[in-house]
């Protein structure tokens, strides 16, 4: 029997998500277990309601579905903030830590493909559903998992399953990616006694918990804010549309980002007297506000249901999975990044990025700088790695592994 599908309005979904990160902020903020390892907010309501919306499938047979068509605006909003608030001086500085995090991904890429071909060939599944155990439904996320659908199903005749199995890994991935970020920032903290290196600078995302109560935002702040937002989004998206037309295919959020890195040092530079949102609270705020709902709308949107009858599969391959993402990221990448903190930041949100996307990555390190620190590098050079270059590695190694 199909189950009735009951569908929620795009600003009713939007409202929903507010209501979702206001009830995870409680939760965060009143059970101490959330709180102690760092779990994004948007991340406890969100899967409190997908959770709610599976029971409702499973006992009354209706199928929740969110319409999500306002959700990617808030994810423009807040990597457009990421870009305003970057300095020129931090990206040169970046450099050399840009360059050890891409070559770290390229090598994450390889280990996370080469379990996808062990899962495949333990479960006797077709080999081409190697990558949908790995690179594309976990580094890629949804979006690439479903582009590569229709190739897989040609290449293994029809195979049934195809698309089922690449959403729930996908799916899964971005839930274990919500939750293994913030414990393991705490590790590493904790076990090296790790502060920030600038502790007086104001965060990039978000405000810390400390000063919540005590952060003077006001309607003039924000609407600049906005307006600088508006206007960096406008150029980024003009930008986007250029490249598009040239066949170099970025994510829009992408752009906008150099936008805002262009846009944030170009113009105080030649127009003094323009007053800066960089390094504000009120753009620290509304980042942390859009990246929380576009957050919130993603994962109280998952249908968990989906994942039925793919048990045994799933529950191998995604422990591999998440050990080899904790593992890499305590043991590879923070002696890599320097053993600092600024290496345990970019620990949490690698542990994001391998398992889900790079808005929950961001999430994980929003978290963790709110409770310990800030770190602003570490939400250039993540992004940048994540966003820029991983598709690109990513196709190519979903290619090579594809036949294997």
């Amino acid at each position: 029997m199909t189950p009735e599908v009951f569908e929620v309005h795009a600003f009713v979904s939007v409202t929903v998500a507010f209501l979702v990160y206001i009830m995870g902020a409680k939760l965060t903020r009143n059970v101490a277990f959330l709180r102690d390892f760092n779990i994004p907010e948007p991340v406890s309501g969100g899967l409190l309601v997908a959770v709610a919306t599976m029971l409702t499938f499973l006992f009354f047979d209706v199928a929740i579905s969110f319409d999500l068509a306002a959700r990617d605006y808030f994810l423009l909003v807040f990597f457009t903030g990421i870009g305003l608030n970057a300095r020129i001086s931090d990206l040169v500085k970046g450099g050399l830590p840009l360059a050890i995090l891409l070559g770290l991904t390229i090598i994450y890429v390889i280990l996370q493909n080469i379990i996808g071909v062990a899962g495949a060939r333990l479960f006797s599944l077709p080999p081409e559903f190697s990558v949908l155990l790995s690179s594309a439904a976990l580094i890629g996320g949804h979006g690439t998992v479903i582009a590569w659908t229709p190739r897989i199903e040609e290449m293994t005749g029809g195979a049934a399953g195809v698309s089922e199995l690449g959403v729930a890994v996908a799916t899964i991935g971005l839930v274990c990616a919500a939750l293994i970020g913030g414990p393991i920032a705490k590790y590493l903290i904790n076990r090296w006694r790790l502060e920030p290196d600038r502790p007086d600078e104001e965060p990039t995302v978000g405000v810390s918990f400390e000063d919540e109560a005590t952060e003077s935002i006001n309607h003039l702040s924000f609407m600049r804010v906005m307006l600088w937002v508006h206007v960096t989004i406008a150029v980024g998206y003009s930008l986007w549309e250029t490249l598009d037309h040239y066949g170099i295919g970025l994510p829009p959020f992408v752009p906008c980002l150099l936008a805002g890195i262009v846009l944030g040092n170009l113009v105080p530079a030649i127009l003094p007297r323009v007053v800066e949102v960089r390094r504000t609270p009120t753009l620290a705020m509304i980042s942390d506000f859009s990246l929380g709902t576009f957050l919130a709308m993603s994962l109280m949107s998952l249908q968990l249901w989906t994942l039925q009858g793919m048990g045994l599969v799933l529950l191998v391959v995604m422990t591999a999975q998440t050990a080899l993402s904790i593992v890499f990221a305590i043991y590879v990448l923070f002696p890599a990044m320097g053993r600092g903190y600024r290496a345990a930041v970019l620990a949490a949100g690698f542990g994001g990025v391998t398992l889900g996307a790079t808005p929950t990555a961001i999430a994980n390190m929003t978290a963790v700088t709110k409770r310990y620190g800030p770190s602003p590098m570490a939400f250039v050079i993540l992004p940048l790695v994540s966003a820029f270059f991983v598709d690109i590695v990513n196709s190519f190694a979903i290619q090579f592994f594809l036949p294997l």
